[in-house]
């Protein structure tokens, strides 16, 4: 069966320079050097094979991450690579493993909670991995609540130690990644009591595991929670629970850079601003939204150079049949979620930028601008976490029948992907809370205090709530002015009608749950205003390469019409634009799906991604995709015998049975 060849006619239409986008995709043409080595260092080493994880017990597939993470430390140990080098061969193994909540949590957390004498103990031995870290906080009867917590650590000030305890079963910790099977201590968090008084939620560093032989220390009961949604995908994790009953530790293993406890037992807070917490969390959601990006321009490779191989029905007079991706049902559906992969992209690499603003600020004692930065991360992680697992399922769908298939590697994907929704604050709750800092916003209006950052726009809020959009032709809609103004009157006439209504209730709490659903919405418009004008703020930047630029402007406007157009009822109940409008919109969207036709499949191979990343027999670079299919079915278990195990105990005496049947 001859290899096809689709692909190499439609890289021919491109209008663009492929490897010049490869690097606006990076972020520099450094970072684009070190993704495209590393990651071709990880596809050719057989280790990190993954084309069979799918077809792998649990205990198989545990054991081959335990060999691909023991490989990987290997591989960074003897080539020398550097911390920048080190993690993106993790990013590229693509298999989760404890290593990601050692380096991304634990780490992390002693770093930044842990005093000069704690981090001098403890960082040395974890970034030798002479110890193996997870951040146990998240218990079974809680998660967003960090607040209700159950897990106890009381002072003992006689032995001047902490005695951790779990007290109920819903105070067992649940879902920890890393803590099943092989994390040898956790920073585990829970409520500080000295003298009767509880002084609410801390981080302490326990050791769970023997150093020697890895079996549980005493008092602390440890596991895996079982089997999770997918085959392969979250399950190659060993997320666990953990009980603890009455498991002393020193004093000294509280983290204590925000606060201590004295030799005597009084609580103190250390001079070290609280809010320095927080910075943390802005680079850790920072990360979340690169990481969609990641994942949703997976997706869409495959499911744009699928969608250029497959062809289905018009086929004239015994010629060829249509190619799916000329279908506007198609380029409707898959076009904007391209458009995502990139906004959500350059949205992740100005956060990069705002984390930098935020630490140099926290170490100058300046909180001004934290609760907005707070609020903006929260925010964009949820939408951008939200539309990616949605956009990985609708990708699957494009593929039709075959995106079904495991080896198209879109079902391992979502399920893989759909955690983020959850972990590191569940998407509502986020949102939730972007609502609570807009409604604060608004309320200071009044008084003159002028919005900082991404809320600067509602400084103009007496102009946007009365301005009409101008847009009389389709092309209009091309203006960014025109665009960002139509986006900035959505948001903050919603956020208006929403303070309004909350100001007729005598209990604001109860304002808010009531009104908690229409909250959500203003948030969300405020986030995809931020993402809109990020992604417009990218072009004014020095762009080169021949039809780079020309090709980002036309995503931007695919990314913002059609969130306007999925969004017609806000922007029209809100009269931020007319109906009309909304139809001249929807009229200069579709022009602008024919521009990105023939540079599909040359905008996704600006991803970089290898086949072995991609893992997907439907997105092969090459796009021999029917021969493969073939041959992977048979690589399948099941096909090793031709006659099925079980054919003589169940089949073959139904089959005769019922021709005896038949006989009387």
């Amino acid at each position: 069966m001859a290899a096809l060849d689709y692909l190499a006619e439609e890289r021919k239409m491109a209008e663009f320079d492929v490897e010049e986008m490869k690097i606006v995709w990076a972020g520099s043409r450094h970072a684009c050097e070190i993704s495209d080595r590393v990651s071709r260092l990880v596809a050719s080493d057989p280790v990190f094979r993954k084309d069979n994880r799918t077809m792998l017990s649990r205990k198989e597939l545990f054991k081959d991450t335990l060999r691909k993470t023991a490989h990987a430390w290997k591989r960074i140990v003897d080539l020398r690579l550097s911390e920048e080098e080190a993690a993106t061969l993790r990013f590229y193994v693509d298999q989760p493993a404890f290593t990601d909540l050692h380096w991304g949590m634990f780490i992390p957390a002693i770093a930044g909670q842990g005093s000069e004498e704690q981090k001098q103990k403890w960082l040395p031995m974890a970034y030798k991995m002479q110890i193996i870290g997870c951040y146990a906080q998240t218990e079974l009867g809680h998660g967003s609540n960090v607040q209700g917590l159950e897990t106890t650590a009381t002072f003992d000030p006689q032995a001047d130690e902490f005695v951790i305890h779990s007290p109920t079963l819903t105070s067992s910790k649940w879902w920890p990644g890393g803590l099943g099977k092989v994390s040898t201590h956790a920073v585990v968090y829970a409520r500080l009591i000295t003298d009767g008084q509880d002084h609410g939620i801390h981080g302490f560093i326990v050791q769970l595991r023997s150093l020697d032989d890895h079996s549980p220390l005493p008092g602390i009961t440890v596991g895996d929670i079982g089997m999770k949604f997918g085959s392969g995908a979250y399950n190659s994790m060993d997320n666990g629970l953990l009980r603890f009953d009455h498991v002393r530790i020193p004093r000294n293993q509280m983290l204590m850079r925000l606060s201590q406890v004295t030799r005597e037992g009084k609580y103190l807070h250390s001079d070290v601003p609280r809010q320095l917490v927080y910075g943390t969390m802005v680079y850790i959601r920072q990360t979340i939204v690169s990481d969609a990006s990641r994942a949703l321009s997976r997706a869409v490779c495959i499911a744009t150079r699928y969608s250029a191989v497959r062809r289905q029905f018009g086929s004239q007079n015994g010629g060829q049949e249509t190619q799916v991706i000329d279908y506007k049902t198609q380029q409707s559906r898959l076009f904007p979620l391209l458009a995502s992969a990139y906004a959500f992209r350059f949205v992740g690499e100005w956060l990069k930028s705002l984390y930098t603003d935020v630490t140099q600020r926290l170490q100058a004692n300046d909180f001004s601008t934290l609760p907005e930065a707070h609020a903006c991360t929260a925010g964009l992680k949820s939408i951008t976490t939200s539309a990616t697992a949605d956009g990985i399922e609708e990708c699957r769908k494009l593929c039709g029948g075959h995106g079904y298939l495991s080896s198209s590697g879109l079902p391992e994907l979502f399920a893989v992907y759909i955690p983020n929704c959850t972990y590191e604050g569940d998407n509502i709750v986020l949102l939730l809370q972007v609502a609570r800092f807009l409604m604060k916003t608004v309320s200071h209006l009044a008084s003159g205090k002028k919005p900082v950052g991404t809320t600067a726009y509602m400084g103009q809020a007496e102009h946007l709530m009365q301005c009409q959009c101008e847009v009389q032709k389709a092309e209009d809609w091309l203006k960014p002015s025109v665009v960002v103004e139509a986006f900035e009157a959505r948001s903050v006439r919603m956020s208006v009608a929403c303070a309004k209504s909350l100001s007729k209730f005598s209990n604001p709490e109860e304002g808010f749950a009531e009104l908690s659903a229409d909250l959500v919405e203003a948030a969300v418009a405020h986030c995809q205003l931020i993402i809109v004008s990020k992604f417009i703020e990218k072009l004014q930047q020095d762009i080169s390469g021949k039809g780079v630029r020309r090709q980002l402007e036309i995503l931007c406007n695919v990314y913002a019409l059609n969130l306007l157009h999925k969004h017609l009822g806000d922007f029209v109940s809100t009269s931020s634009i007319t109906p009309k409008q909304g139809a001249l919109a929807n009229e200069q969207l579709r022009l602008l799906y024919s521009q990105v036709r023939p540079n599909a499949v040359a905008l996704v191979d600006s991803f970089n991604h290898t086949d072995h990343y991609l893992g997907s027999v439907l997105g092969r670079y090459d796009g021999n995709v029917y021969q493969k299919l073939y041959e992977h079915a048979w690589e399948d278990p099941l096909n090793e015998t031709v006659v099925p195990e079980g054919y003589h105990e169940y089949i073959r005496p139904i089959l005769k049975q019922h021709i005896r049947t038949a006989r009387l």
